[in-house]
Protein backbone atom coordinates (compact mmCIF):
# COMPACT_ATOMS: atom_id res chain seq x y z
CA UNK A 1 0.00 0.00 0.00
CA UNK A 2 1.61 3.25 -1.08
CA UNK A 3 0.97 6.56 0.61
CA UNK A 4 -0.83 7.93 -2.43
CA UNK A 5 -3.53 5.25 -2.29
CA UNK A 6 -4.37 5.37 1.41
CA UNK A 7 -7.97 6.29 2.12
CA UNK A 8 -8.88 8.45 5.12
CA UNK A 9 -10.43 5.38 6.79
CA UNK A 10 -7.23 3.36 6.34
CA UNK A 11 -5.20 6.25 7.70
CA UNK A 12 -7.45 6.52 10.78
CA UNK A 13 -7.05 2.78 11.37
CA UNK A 14 -3.24 3.10 11.14
CA UNK A 15 -3.24 6.01 13.57
CA UNK A 16 -5.36 4.11 16.10
CA UNK A 17 -3.03 1.12 15.90
CA UNK A 18 0.10 3.25 16.29
CA UNK A 19 -1.22 5.30 19.20
CA UNK A 20 -3.30 3.25 21.60
CA UNK A 21 -5.35 4.99 24.28
CA UNK A 22 -3.50 5.82 27.45
CA UNK A 23 -4.51 4.22 30.71
CA UNK A 24 -5.41 7.33 32.69
CA UNK A 25 -6.01 5.36 35.87
CA UNK A 26 -2.31 4.42 35.80
CA UNK A 27 -0.77 7.45 34.07
CA UNK A 28 -2.29 10.16 36.26
CA UNK A 29 -1.12 8.72 39.61
CA UNK A 30 2.35 8.05 38.16
CA UNK A 31 2.59 11.63 36.90
CA UNK A 32 1.43 12.90 40.30
CA UNK A 33 3.96 10.77 42.18
CA UNK A 34 6.93 11.56 39.95
CA UNK A 35 6.09 15.28 39.77
CA UNK A 36 5.66 15.28 43.55
CA UNK A 37 8.98 13.47 43.98
CA UNK A 38 10.73 16.11 41.86
CA UNK A 39 9.16 18.84 44.01
CA UNK A 40 10.17 17.01 47.22
CA UNK A 41 13.74 16.70 45.95
CA UNK A 42 13.70 20.44 45.21
CA UNK A 43 12.42 21.17 48.70
CA UNK A 44 15.10 18.93 50.18
CA UNK A 45 17.79 20.77 48.22
CA UNK A 46 16.32 24.08 49.39
CA UNK A 47 16.39 22.86 53.00
CA UNK A 48 20.05 21.85 52.63
CA UNK A 49 20.98 25.29 51.31
CA UNK A 50 19.01 26.97 54.12
CA UNK A 51 20.69 24.75 56.69
CA UNK A 52 24.02 25.74 55.13
CA UNK A 53 23.40 29.34 56.11
CA UNK A 54 21.89 30.84 52.97
CA UNK A 55 19.03 33.31 53.36
CA UNK A 56 15.65 32.39 51.84
CA UNK A 57 16.12 34.13 48.48
CA UNK A 58 19.67 32.86 47.98
CA UNK A 59 18.68 29.31 48.92
CA UNK A 60 15.78 29.46 46.44
CA UNK A 61 18.07 30.73 43.69
CA UNK A 62 20.64 28.00 44.29
CA UNK A 63 17.87 25.41 44.43
CA UNK A 64 16.66 26.49 40.98
CA UNK A 65 20.19 26.41 39.61
CA UNK A 66 20.77 22.94 41.08
CA UNK A 67 17.50 21.57 39.67
CA UNK A 68 18.34 22.93 36.20
CA UNK A 69 21.82 21.37 36.41
CA UNK A 70 20.46 18.00 37.53
CA UNK A 71 17.80 18.06 34.79
CA UNK A 72 20.35 18.99 32.12
CA UNK A 73 22.70 16.21 33.25
CA UNK A 74 19.89 13.64 33.31
CA UNK A 75 18.87 14.74 29.81
CA UNK A 76 22.44 14.52 28.58
CA UNK A 77 22.81 10.98 29.88
CA UNK A 78 19.42 9.95 28.43
CA UNK A 79 17.88 9.37 31.86
CA UNK A 80 15.34 12.20 31.83
CA UNK A 81 13.64 10.61 28.81
CA UNK A 82 13.32 7.33 30.70
CA UNK A 83 11.87 9.16 33.68
CA UNK A 84 9.44 11.02 31.40
CA UNK A 85 8.36 7.73 29.83
CA UNK A 86 6.97 6.69 33.21
CA UNK A 87 6.18 10.09 34.74
CA UNK A 88 4.57 11.74 31.73
CA UNK A 89 3.30 15.20 32.61
CA UNK A 90 4.80 14.88 36.10
CA UNK A 91 8.22 15.54 34.59
CA UNK A 92 7.03 18.88 33.24
CA UNK A 93 7.48 20.46 36.66
CA UNK A 94 8.37 23.91 35.36
CA UNK A 95 12.06 24.32 35.95
CA UNK A 96 13.20 20.75 35.28
CA UNK A 97 10.92 20.38 32.27
CA UNK A 98 12.16 23.68 30.87
CA UNK A 99 15.79 22.65 31.28
CA UNK A 100 15.01 19.39 29.48
CA UNK A 101 13.28 21.32 26.69
CA UNK A 102 16.43 23.41 26.13
CA UNK A 103 19.01 20.62 26.41
CA UNK A 104 17.19 18.03 24.25
CA UNK A 105 17.32 19.99 20.96
CA UNK A 106 20.85 21.11 21.74
CA UNK A 107 21.94 17.49 21.92
CA UNK A 108 19.93 16.52 18.86
CA UNK A 109 21.35 19.22 16.59
CA UNK A 110 24.93 19.47 17.91
CA UNK A 111 26.21 17.42 14.94
CA UNK A 112 25.18 20.26 12.62
CA UNK A 113 27.67 22.62 14.26
CA UNK A 114 27.58 25.33 16.89
CA UNK A 115 25.97 28.05 14.78
CA UNK A 116 23.53 26.28 12.43
CA UNK A 117 22.88 23.34 14.73
CA UNK A 118 23.20 24.16 18.41
CA UNK A 119 22.76 27.93 18.17
CA UNK A 120 19.85 27.86 15.74
CA UNK A 121 17.91 24.97 17.27
CA UNK A 122 18.52 25.16 21.03
CA UNK A 123 15.30 27.08 21.71
CA UNK A 124 13.14 25.24 19.16
CA UNK A 125 10.93 23.77 21.91
CA UNK A 126 11.30 26.32 24.68
CA UNK A 127 11.31 29.38 22.42
CA UNK A 128 7.52 29.70 22.24
CA UNK A 129 7.34 29.44 26.03
CA UNK A 130 9.85 32.27 26.39
CA UNK A 131 8.13 34.38 23.73
CA UNK A 132 4.58 34.07 25.03
CA UNK A 133 5.63 34.17 28.67
CA UNK A 134 7.49 37.42 28.07
CA UNK A 135 4.65 38.89 26.01
CA UNK A 136 2.07 37.93 28.64
CA UNK A 137 4.16 39.47 31.42
CA UNK A 138 4.54 42.73 29.48
CA UNK A 139 0.78 42.89 28.84
CA UNK A 140 0.03 42.10 32.49
CA UNK A 141 2.55 44.72 33.60
CA UNK A 142 0.94 47.36 31.41
CA UNK A 143 -2.55 46.49 32.66
CA UNK A 144 -1.32 46.63 36.25
CA UNK A 145 0.53 49.92 35.69
CA UNK A 146 -2.32 51.74 33.98
CA UNK A 147 -5.41 50.25 35.62
CA UNK A 148 -4.70 48.50 38.89
CA UNK A 149 -2.17 50.48 40.86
Amino acid sequence: MSLKTITPQQYDKMVKQASPNSKSWVDIPKAFLIGGAICCIGQGINNLYSAGGFDTKTAASWTSITLVLISALLTGFGLYEKLAKHGGAGTLVPITGFANAVVSPALEFKAEGFVLGLGAKIFIISGPVILYGTAASVIYGLIYYFFLR
